[in-house]
């Protein structure tokens, strides 16, 4: 764990985690032992059932976040690809324009820090950064879910590097 980083696991294995960027909460299942010496976290199952090794390795994985997510944080980049498709915030709310009769106004958690960029002959992007990586992922989710991308021609929203499997369109008929 890195030295800004402190956790305490309270009662019903209820572990914090606290550093610069913020604090985080997970309840862990009482099976597991959790134990925090010298700056090394280690997780104890108790026996090699499956179920057991199946939630240390969930576990470890969702500690691990929370420790990067609170000391360095998370970054995510979404692309607006289309003709006509703007976005722009305005403290909190990001206004969405996609093409459909109405703009759409998305109010999001105030634990997610957000950006928008128009730049002249590029495609709009919304940077999204938290502390929180399942807020994060689950917030670029629901962004995403206003305009998938297409297979035809491309155009939605997508994450920034994100390949699109392209479909050919009809073939001529004679």
């Amino acid at each position: 764990m890195p030295a800004n980083v402190t956790m305490t696991v309270g009662e019903d294995n209820v572990i914090t985690v606290k550093g610069p960027k913020g604090e985080l909460k997970q309840q862990i299942n009482s099976n597991m032992k959790v134990e925090a010496d010298n700056g090394v976290l280690t997780i104890e199952r108790p026996n090699d059932e499956k179920e057991n090794r199946a939630l240390h390795g969930l576990y470890r994985s969702l500690l691990n976040n929370m420790v990067i997510g609170v000391s360095e944080g998370f970054r995510k980049e979404l692309e607006l690809v289309g003709v006509g498709y703007r976005v722009s915030n305005n403290g909190q709310v990001l206004e969405l324009s996609l093409g459909y009769t109405h703009t759409i106004f998305l109010e999001l958690p105030p634990e997610i820090k957000v950006e928008t960029k128009m730049e002249r002959n590029k495609n709009p992007l919304i940077i999204l950064e938290s502390f929180d990586k399942q807020l994060l992922g689950q917030v670029c989710a629901k962004i995403r879910s206003f305009r998938k991308p297409e297979p035809y021609k491309g155009k939605g929203i997508k994450f920034v590097g994100e390949q699109i499997r392209r479909k050919s369109g009809k073939t001529a008929g004679k």
